[in-house]
């Protein structure tokens, strides 16, 4: 085993779980390895169950990553590796058997002496925990190390209030010695100040911004998923179809030279099923030829109907720039005559009703829609994801015109005949109802 730093190495005393909440770089990875690894090596004929978000993540990551089982076990001590079945078998009998946690059923029935939870935060099935519990009864005092980038879900918020917990926070940074010099000069650049690098570097659990317009549970409560064809989430399990997809333009006027603000962009759709789908998050720091041949690209891969972008920074300017990328791009420009919390109010009140899901994860967004409050922006720089995200589903979902079925609001009344230029509303049940 390698030589690590005091706080990457398992507590002593009684406790059931060990919980590390530790920025990316830390060593989060190498820590579970080194921890179930050890353990399966001094006790013979262990069982332990190794749990990621996904079977594939378990395998890739946990077992045949760089910081992996196979990379922290001697390979002397290894009998069998079955990547199919997801068994690791070492000479003296302890057996490690993965488990994806998208199915939690899997769990029923296998006892362990020990498991490793890595990314807990991602996990889509918070019940998977509940199994690994249930399963962890083997031996005289059965633990769990868990492993992960804090983010506020309901199991984490659980978990640091769980009794028999023992917690290590730890930031990118205490592990500098490790990574390069200039990635680290890079995240800091690009990420110190925002909620996003305070979760993912710092290794904050970050709540709610008091007055915030979108909050957490809003956010991961509706997730979807991605499928095969990028046009077709998956929600609840079943891929949706939609009927409209627009590419959103939030321009800055930068030249693209990393100077000013970022291009948002935006690709979003509305289902059959009467919901907004947040398909991607494109945004970028491009010359205006660049980041047009990329909206118009986003239009050929999700197969969109149109362009909508904001007219500013000289008007015309922003039609001229898509026109000259191609004459026949789908184009709409949209005017804000609003400000910009008016204008994301609405969009906002749609998620609160769980009527938007984002497909996977899209943190820069999320970041930036976590720090939009009903006074303001109050995040680094301008919104410009957020801004491009409340236009698209403007477009979709809040400036489309009121729909309705006269045959069924009328029912069997018969219509009475137009008389004097107007209707004879005197006389039909479902006019003078409503005082027509």
């Amino acid at each position: 085993m390698t030589k690590a730093r005091p706080d990457q190495v398992a507590p002593e005393g009684d406790w059931t779980t060990w919980l590390l909440l530790a920025g990316r770089g830390w060593g989060k990875t190498r820590v579970g390895a080194e921890d179930v690894g050890w353990y399966g090596q001094r006790f013979a004929k262990s069982r332990i169950a190794v749990v990621a978000p996904t079977i594939a993540d378990a395998r890739d990551t946990c077992v045949e990553g760089e910081s992996g089982l196979l990379s922290v076990i001697p390979e002397i001590c290894i009998q069998t590796w079955n990547r199919s079945l997801g068994e690791l078998i070492l000479t003296n009998g302890t057996r490690f058997k993965l488990f994806g946690a998208e199915e939690p059923e899997r769990l029923r029935g296998p006892q362990h002496h020990r498991a490793w939870c890595d990314e807990i935060a991602a996990w889509g099935r918070p019940e998977t925990w509940d199994q690994v519990l249930f399963g962890l009864r083997l031996g005289e005092n059965p633990q769990a190390i868990i492993t992960t980038t804090p983010k506020a879900t309901p199991l984490v918020k659980a978990l640091v209030k769980r009794a028999g917990t023992i917690i290590t926070r730890g930031s990118t940074f205490d592990n500098s010695a490790n990574l390069s010099a200039s990635a680290l000069a890079g995240l800091r650049d690009r990420y110190e100040g925002t909620r996003l690098g305070r979760q993912e570097l710092h290794a904050e659990l970050l709540l709610d911004t008091p007055g915030a317009l979108w909050t957490l549970e809003m956010l991961d409560g509706c997730r979807a998923s991605a499928g095969d064809d990028p046009c077709r989430p998956i929600f609840n399990g079943a891929p949706v179809d939609l009927e409209r997809i627009v590419v959103a333009v939030d321009p800055s006027g930068t030249k693209g030279d990393g100077k000013g603000d970022d291009i948002g962009m935006v690709v979003a759709g509305r289902g059959k099923d009467g919901r907004g789908y947040v398909l991607a998050d494109l945004t970028c720091q491009l010359p205006p030829d660049g980041w047009a041949r990329r909206a118009i690209e986003a239009v050929a891969t999700f197969k969109a109907d149109r362009i909508v972008a904001e007219r500013n920074f000289g008007g015309a300017m922003v039609e001229a720039v898509i026109r000259t990328a191609d004459k026949n791009a789908p184009y709409k420009e949209v005017t804000a005559s609003r400000g910009k919390v008016a204008r994301a109010e609405p969009v906002a009140a749609l998620y609160e009703q769980g009527k938007v899901s984002h497909v996977g994860s899209l943190a820069d967004l999320e970041d930036q829609m976590s720090s939009f409050t009903a006074a303001g922006y109050i995040g680094k720089g301008s919104p410009d994801r957020a801004d491009a995200l409340v236009w698209a589903l403007t477009e979709l979902m809040v400036d489309q015109p009121y729909e309705y079925d006269m045959a069924a609001l009328v029912g069997d009344a018969p219509m009475p005949p137009l008389s004097g230029g107007g209707f004879g509303h005197h006389n039909h049940p479902l006019l003078s109802r409503y005082g027509w």
